[in-house]
């Protein structure tokens, strides 16, 4: 232990504190080495990632995206956000692959099961509201009832 203190040999001074090494920034330093080593390049101007995880889609927008096709290697870096897929289901139909064709068919049962109950309910709200508008006789129209008036 007496050793472990010592900077020097026998009869030396002991050190006062410990050093502390930051290791903080090494880690994105290194892996930016890492990156430069693959070879790496900046791909510019791509406004949006989606990365679909079963029915989960993390979405980066306006992203610094990096690649090398060689290494088979691409880098997303941004503020990701996590949505479910239906939420933003309209505008990414067209980004969907074969792989995200069984959760594309689990969300359209979802949605039909969810029709008939919202089909239910609006007849029901529809039959109440009967009472307060008159049904048309048949064969007249707003035209004749207002020449009507005015004559």
């Amino acid at each position: 232990m007496a050793g472990s203190v010592r900077t020097g040999g026998k009869g030396t001074v002991r050190r006062k504190k410990k050093a502390v090494h930051k290791t903080t920034t090494t880690d994105d330093k290194r892996l930016q080495s890492t990156l430069k080593r693959i070879g790496v390049n900046a791909i510019p101007a791509i406004e949006e990632v989606n990365i679909f995880k079963d029915d989960v889609v993390i979405q980066f927008l306006n992203p610094k995206v990096q690649a090398s096709i060689a290494a088979n290697t691409w880098v997303v870096s941004g503020s990701p956000q996590t949505k479910k897929l239906q939420d933003i289901l309209p505008s990414i139909i067209h980004q969907l692959g074969p792989d995200n064709l069984e959760n594309l068919k689990k969300l359209a049962e979802q949605f039909q099961k969810q029709a008939p109950e919202a089909g239910a309910a609006s007849t029901t709200a529809q039959e109440e509201n009967d009472d307060d508008v008159p049904e048309l006789v048949p064969g007249e129209t707003f035209e004749t009832a207002a020449e009507e008036t005015k004559a």
